[in-house]
């Protein structure tokens, strides 16, 4: 049996036929398995919403929160026990809506941690609603006429907000995102990846192939991130031009040194 299979769960999950939260949670049993870090050591924390059954999915320790808060109580966790690796599985709702000041919060304070989002745009879990991270004008049962709200944009946020280590990936990518949730992981502070997640049943949308024509990796333009000021002009681009990868990474204390 590989690494990555002992991590396997006995609950099945349950999602939509083509989801990419699939590639999400195979993209964390692999960046666990790769880091060699033993399962006892590893706490995963949800919040509510289709993401948020991922801790059931994954032979660690996991707690499965309330809407919204499962980053106060992933840092609860961080400060009683320094050796654990702690990560934080949340939604585009859970986290940019009710969650949105813990999430500001937990990225000032650079809690260590490591923070995962599945963005898919909509509401999945109660059946396709308007989410924060909604485009303007984008129809869905709550806005059959188009939403009438700007977009949150989360990247822009957290990089606002002092964030040592701001990534995107793309569940279309599922290397390339195991790859930034090793980092994310390893990375002492708030390691923070906000993931590009097609929802196949409520958002026609932003699907697999809306993403594969605009979506391009920074890594290979020769970007490198070690400038806020860039990273937030990276962060603002949106719509035909979406960049993956790392925008910035800087060493600082910790929240709890």
């Amino acid at each position: 049996m590989s690494p990555v299979d002992e991590l396997r769960s006995a609950t099945i999950p349950d999602w939509c036929p083509g989801c990419g939260d699939y590639a999400i949670v195979m993209s964390v049993k692999a960046a666990i398995a790769e880091l060699n870090l033993d399962p006892k050591d590893v706490l995963i924390v949800s919040g509510i919403g289709c993401s948020s059954k991922l801790p059931h999915y994954v032979q660690t320790y996991g707690f499965h929160g309330i809407h919204g808060r499962p980053l106060p109580i992933a840092t609860g966790a961080k400060l009683a026990n320094h050796g654990l690796k702690v990560i934080v599985i949340s939604g585009d709702g859970d986290c940019y809506g009710i969650g949105m000041s813990h999430f500001i919060h937990a990225v000032r304070r650079n809690v260590d941690l490591a923070l995962v989002v599945h963005d898919n745009q909509i509401y999945g879990l109660t059946t396709g609603q308007t989410s924060p991270t909604s485009d303007f004008g984008f129809k869905t049962k709550t806005t059959p006429s188009g939403s009438i709200e700007n977009a949150v944009r989360p990247l822009s946020l957290a990089i606002a907000a002092g964030g040592t280590f701001v990534s995107r990936g793309l569940a279309g990518n599922p290397k390339h995102l195991t790859g930034l949730i090793k980092e994310a992981i390893q990375h002492r502070g708030t390691g923070f990846v906000d993931v590009l997640q097609p929802c196949v049943t409520f958002n026609k949308v932003n699907t697999y192939a809306w993403y594969r024509e605009r979506a391009y990796d920074l890594a290979l333009t020769g970007y490198q991130p070690t400038d806020r000021a860039a990273a937030a002009e990276k962060a603002r681009e949106w719509g035909d031009k979406i960049p993956l990868g790392l925008l910035f990474k800087e060493e600082k204390p910790v929240y709890g040194d």
